[in-house]
């Protein structure tokens, strides 16, 4: 595994995470002793960085994350844990209560990174009243660091101009291949403020790996029954990047996920990717998108070929 440092930290992160949406019923992985499983072999691989979220299953993810480590002997300071608290918990009193049930799913006295899963758009909660409350956990060692989630840049600054003595460190969106909005503003952004950006989704919920075609998209019992990229509309476009993906894999030795990791490692220095996974052997080829690299042309020629994708989220 390789690593590289969280944001303007010295903390040592995986250069690909573990993302644990997975243990949740959106998923449908919820059985504990597969999640163990995955977990084990992502510790084993060396990825240090593991992703989870209070609203994963309304806390399930966490449980099985905090329950697999302490099971499997992993000392506190081997793993980094990120979790988010979603923009609903976002009033004071609420941080406090959810941060604290947190902790207490996952097992731990300290959140190593708490990011905002979203803005509290619902409620309305003023940024500086939320900001104070997260600079409290600070200060009382619940929580080391701060990060964002699907937040625009305009409220990042609010956020950042309210904070007293801390900042942020990373920042949390779509990001993948076929979805490539954040290249807009978000990644300029993360690298002249010495964030880490993660994207969430590096694989577009698998229609990056290789796996499916437009005669097998259907069918699914998941969240992707209704995901925009799976409707045949977009994953026709897809078809040529996933096409080229498959090329460019045979080339290296290596298989259409690790290729499509292995590019948005190459597109910035800040980018940790945190795909998920269902099986240890998705664990050990997700890790292995580290390890070599693309060419400069054979990036390019993903860049250029996945420049024609333009996913369209009007499917009804």
């Amino acid at each position: 595994m390789e690593y590289t440092t969280l944001g303007w930290t010295d903390e040592k992160i995986s250069r690909i995470g573990l993302g644990t949406w997975q243990y949740s019923e959106t998923w449908g992985l919820t059985e504990y002793e597969a999640a163990k499983k995955v977990i084990a072999k992502a510790v084993e691989v060396g990825m240090n960085f593991i992703d989870t979220a209070m609203v994963y299953g309304r806390g399930m993810s966490e449980e099985f994350l905090g329950r697999s480590l302490r099971e499997l002997g992993v000392k506190r300071d081997e793993v980094f844990i990120a979790t988010k608290i979603p923009g609903d918990f976002l009033n004071p009193d609420d941080v406090f209560k959810s941060v604290e049930r947190s902790l207490k799913r996952l097992g731990v006295n300290t959140v190593d990174l708490l990011q905002l899963h979203w803005p509290p758009c619902w409620h309305n909660y003023p940024t500086a009243s939320y900001a104070r409350a997260l600079e409290r956990l600070i200060l009382h060692g619940k929580v080391r660091y701060i990060g964002v989630s699907n937040y625009p840049i305009a409220l990042i600054e609010e956020l950042r101009e309210a904070f007293s003595f801390t900042d942020i460190v990373s920042m949390q969106y779509r990001f993948n291949l076929a979805e490539r909005w954040a290249e807009e503003e978000l990644i300029p952004y993360a690298e002249a403020n010495d964030f880490t950006f993660i994207p969430w989704s590096p694989l577009a919920k698998g229609a990056l790996t290789g796996k499916y075609t437009l005669e097998n998209i259907g069918g699914f019992k998941d969240l992707r029954s209704n995901e925009p990229v799976f409707h045949p509309s977009n994953f026709e476009k897809l078809t040529p990047l996933i096409n080229t993906l498959k090329e460019v894999a045979s080339k290296y030795g290596r298989t259409p996920s690790q290729v499509a990791l292995n590019w948005l490692i190459k597109y910035s220095p800040v980018v940790v990717p945190i795909p998920g996974a269902k099986t240890p052997e998705q664990v050990v080829e997700n890790a292995g998108a580290v390890g070599w690299e693309l060419s400069f042309e054979d990036w390019m020629r993903l860049y250029e070929v996945a420049k024609g994708v333009r996913i369209t989220y009007v499917t009804w």
